[in-house]
């Protein structure tokens, strides 16, 4: 199962109990000032979670992998994402040890 934003608006109205409308207000808010400091070049830190990194990527050759034919990949900007070592260790935590 994935989560998505309805999903998550709906975590935040049944722990917290805030109506719908506010909920997704305020997700909205929080995924938008974290699109906007990535936008910046900023990196995006929560603590326990993990950060998230704007990387400059230069120009390099390529290759079309449909024709062969060499192409000239444009430099971009890349959203590289690095776990915190505690969602790490959850995340690989094995199922026998879960109750320990």
């Amino acid at each position: 199962m994935t989560l998505t934003k309805d999903t998550m608006v709906e975590m935040i109205r049944d722990k917290i109990g805030f109506p719908i409308k506010e909920a997704k207000d305020i997700l909205e808010m929080v995924l938008e000032e974290l699109k906007l400091k990535l936008e910046e070049g900023q990196d995006v830190k929560i603590s326990g979670f993990g950060k998230w990194n704007v990387k400059e990527k230069r120009s390099r050759p390529g290759r079309n992998p449909h024709t062969g034919a060499r192409i000239e990949i444009t430099a971009r900007k890349v959203v590289t994402f690095h776990p915190s070592d505690k969602l790490r260790s959850v995340v690989n935590k094995s199922p026998d040890n879960a109750e320990s």
